[in-house]
């Protein structure tokens, strides 16, 4: 049994309890009991749960008020609730339950394997965004040697692009300097320019791995 996936019961009746337990005897979570709202309460701030099966009528703080107080607090407010009531309950109290937030609805005496059912998508839900959670907890410590890569790899693809322009002038500079054969000195300025930048291509070819521009 997976003691890290948890399914709470809600009832103020220990023979519902009991009941449901028995209906949920072989999923792969642990079963918790709470015998009121305040219970609930206490034990949704401790453990966390993939599902809450909740008792609408109950004393002191029936079903409705204790959704209340589940969805508005930041650590149980996407906890799925399933309502569960009698037959006999009145006919509004479903739309009072969704619009307590309930997930589902389920009248007494329900199909056990129907409940089975709803529970363990429930439970696999819980489990998928868990893991979700890991490997986004994993992602973040990796974050930042992530995007200093990205950023060195997009500064080298500037420094390329930046290489590129001063060696097309420089080449131009040189094309015009071969005309004037009085501008010895400069002539001179423009191949070390040009051996310089041949340089930078051979250490920028060796960051990206790709062959010399020219070779």
């Amino acid at each position: 049994m997976d003691d890290t996936t948890r399914v709470l019961l809600v009832d103020d009746q220990e023979e519902n309890l009991i009941a449901l337990a028995a209906i949920l005897k072989n999923v792969d979570a642990r079963v918790v009991s709470a015998r009121s709202g305040e219970d609930a309460l206490r034990a949704l701030m401790t453990d966390d749960f993939a599902v809450i099966l909740l008792d609408v009528v109950m004393p002191e703080m029936d079903g409705f008020e204790t959704a209340y107080h589940i969805k508005r607090k930041d650590r149980t407010r996407d906890v799925p609730i399933i309502f569960l009531t009698a037959a006999r309950s009145e006919p509004d109290l479903a739309f009072r339950g969704y619009a307590a937030g309930a997930v589902d609805y389920l009248v007494k005496p329900f199909d056990p394997w129907v409940l089975r059912s709803k529970v363990e998508i429930f439970i696999e839900l819980h489990r998928a965004r868990r893991r979700a959670r890991e490997q986004a907890a994993i992602m973040s410590g990796l974050v930042p040697g992530l995007t200093d890569l990205v950023r060195g790899v997009t500064l080298v693809g500037e420094l390329h692009e930046r290489m590129a322009s001063v060696r097309e002038a420089a080449v131009a500079l040189g094309d015009a300097v071969d005309e004037d054969a009085s501008a010895v000195h400069l002539k001179e300025v423009c191949d070390r320019l040009k051996s310089e930048l041949a340089r930078l291509d051979a250490a920028h070819a060796a960051v990206l791995g790709s062959p010399v521009a020219g070779a």
